[in-house]
């Protein structure tokens, strides 16, 4: 057998390639398995998806269909998760957070375009209290005119005050592309008359609507479906079997289009196109968006992907890309700030990325490494962010199941050149979806860098 210690050094250097593509193969077949992906079944009437880790700490989440994209009038999907652990018939809000605390539970409320999430982290012991304070929120929360007149509004001003031009430039971009529905606005802007439609009664009102078993699912991260089962039934018999209340159910379509908006402050500009949904998920979608990237992973390199190519060619910009995925529809981004020159210039080079992809460019590395970062992005959405319980719940809601990672990830492996070059070709040839906020004189329009929209 021969030493480690005579062994050149670019041999050393070949054996620890093997030895990391190695682990990173153990590591990615572990984050595959069976415990990856949540199990769903039906429990009293209420839809559930489990994964259990046998882990110290529980995860649970209630994911209501009722954000922004189905709310009857601005602002309704914020006033319900302002109220979210206010006053129940039972607790008072200075209870619910008492009695959590004691436990060592965290409990968050937060909006995405479709769904409202209420979630609870805590130990895995705890989850009788927990589960039974989602319930108490469904189906027991108090809506006074004190609360909302003294802390809602209050918190939705400070909500619009931190809004930036690249938020601004992400809602103009999803308005573009769908119009109504999930080109409603994340959070109302300033700009929005939301008084004469936002107060206590119109948001009892939405919650009359969305707080009912068939427009619920419960989503357990860290929790056995035998424990959910004996929790669920009895606490959530409360909770109203449906409503009499109808939400939009039209199906998302996608337009494109052109939006530009002269602000002062950071510029910002979004490139989009139709992108994978949740129930539809496109692996060439998920392969295109690591080939992109932007983000570097490593602190004091800018990365070799492509769009980090085009922020070097435009110093001072800084540009991401990302997929978007809802129940019907998909928005691929890609999304730059920075001084208006620069942005221009990102803009251009950005576009440019894309044709590359068509020209064939892209080389067996770089597509290996793309492939790797799509599965990267999906093994380590619920753990990072938390996103695979919005998703497992958002597919539940609307008629599907929960993404099953092992056939995903075989999916990504199975991308190819001429199947990522196909979909690039795609949305080149089809309607982009394009954002300006900032400086318009120096922003580009659509057409200057090469899209039609």
């Amino acid at each position: 057998m021969i030493s480690r210690s005579v062994l050149s050094r670019g041999s050393q250097l070949a054996l620890r390639r093997q030895n990391c593509a190695k682990l990173a193969q153990r590591g990615f077949a572990a984050a595959a398995s069976e415990n990856a992906s949540y199990e769903p079944t039906n429990i009293a009437g209420v839809k559930v998806a489990s994964r259990d880790d046998n882990g110290p700490t529980t995860r649970l989440a209630v994911v209501v269909k009722a954000g922004t994209r189905y709310e009857p009038l601005p602002g309704l999907a914020v006033g319900l998760e302002e109220f979210a652990f206010k006053n129940t018939q039972r607790r008072s809000a200075l209870r619910i957070i008492r009695e959590s605390e004691l436990l060592g539970g965290q409990l968050n409320a937060y909006h995405t375009r479709e769904a409202l999430v209420l979630q609870a982290n805590f130990l895995r012991e705890d989850l009788p209290y927990f589960t039974e304070l989602l319930a108490e929120v469904l189906s027991q929360t108090r809506y006074t005119t004190h609360e909302f007149h003294e802390e809602i509004e209050s918190v939705i001003h400070q909500k619009q005050a931190k809004i930036g031009n690249a938020d601004i430039a992400l809602d103009a971009a999803h308005s573009v592309a769908f119009h109504t529905g999930l080109g409603n606005s994340l959070y109302p802007t300033p700009n929005t008359p939301i008084s004469s439609y936002l107060n206590e009664n119109s948001v009892a009102a939405y919650a009359e609507a969305v707080y009912n078993k068939a427009n619920i699912a419960v989503i357990a991260d860290g929790a056995s479906q035998s424990g959910l089962s004996k929790w669920i039934e009895p606490f959530f018999k409360a909770v109203p079997a449906s409503s009499s209340s109808q939400l939009n159910s039209a199906a998302s379509k996608y337009y494109g289009g052109e939006q530009r908006i002269a602000k002062a402050g950071a510029n910002a500009m979004v490139i989009a196109f139709p992108g994978s949904s949740l129930g539809a998920s496109k692996a060439e979608t998920a392969v295109l968006v690591g080939l992109l990237g932007g983000e570097s992973n490593i602190k004091w390199s800018p990365g070799f992907s492509l769009l980090s190519k085009a922020a070097a060619a435009a110093p001072g910009a800084h540009v991401h890309a990302t997929n978007y995925a809802y129940s019907d529809a998909g928005l691929m981004t890609i999304q730059i700030t920075g001084p208006a020159a620069a942005i221009r210039k990102a803009a251009e080079e950005s576009v440019k990325a894309i044709k590359s992809v068509v020209d064939g460019s892209v080389s067996k590395e770089d597509l290996t490494k793309a492939i790797a970062k799509a599965k990267f992005n999906l093994l380590s959405a619920s753990e990072v962010s938390g996103t695979g319980l919005v998703h497992a719940g958002a597919n539940l809601i609307s008629g599907g199941n929960p993404l099953q990672v092992a056939e995903t990830v075989k999916a990504l492996e199975s991308v190819t050149a001429d199947k990522l070059k196909a979909a690039a070709k795609a949305l080149l040839e089809g309607k982009a979806s394009v954002a300006a906020v900032g400086d318009l004189h120096v922003l580009p329009f659509a057409e200057d860098i090469g899209l039609r929209v």
